[in-house]
């Protein structure tokens, strides 16, 4: 989410909170030598203490100005879209270097992560924040479950759901 004055330095302080966060989690992947990573949050984990969440809501009061109340309503509805009723593993993030994007590395490792979680029979669960990444994610195995649209009529999210293979 952009401040006020539309300037977005702040996202690399505000994502190392959650990178943070889940790499208390044994489930953090890098392929090859940095073209795209995945962040999960298995079973039973949290993707931030409360001391993190408590850091991240004074980050954003202290970035984002008259934005923060969108910026932490969003976070609520990532909250409340994620399921509870079923253990599973929860993809944070999966993000590509721009230089590799295109290529396949970021497809290539969410097959090899999935490759894990399926050895384990666990279903999987991931918020897609692009539809542009919707069929992608459908192509393996993924389906949509529902979606909820950022304050203010911004884009839609896709919440998707894989089940055990």
């Amino acid at each position: 989410m952009a401040r006020a004055d539309g300037t977005s330095e702040h996202h690399k302080e505000i994502w190392r909170i959650f990178i943070e966060g889940a790499l208390h989690n044994s489930w953090t992947w890098v392929a090859g030598s940095g073209e795209a990573a995945s962040v999960w949050i298995p079973p039973g984990g949290v993707e931030m203490t409360p001391d993190e969440e408590e850091w991240l809501v004074d980050l954003a009061h202290e970035y984002l100005g008259d934005n923060v109340e969108d910026y932490l309503e969003l976070l609520r509805r990532f909250e409340v879209a994620r399921p509870r009723d079923e253990p599973h593993y929860y993809l944070s993030l999966l993000g590509t270097d721009p230089d590799h994007r295109g290529k396949g590395a970021g497809m290539t490792l969410l097959a090899h992560d999935l490759a894990l979680i399926d050895a384990e029979g666990m279903p999987a669960y991931l918020e897609s924040s692009s539809p542009a990444n919707n069929d992608r994610y459908v192509s393996v195995g993924f389906e949509p479950v529902g979606e909820f649209s950022y304050p203010g009529g911004g884009p839609v999210v896709t919440t998707m759901w894989r089940s055990p293979r």
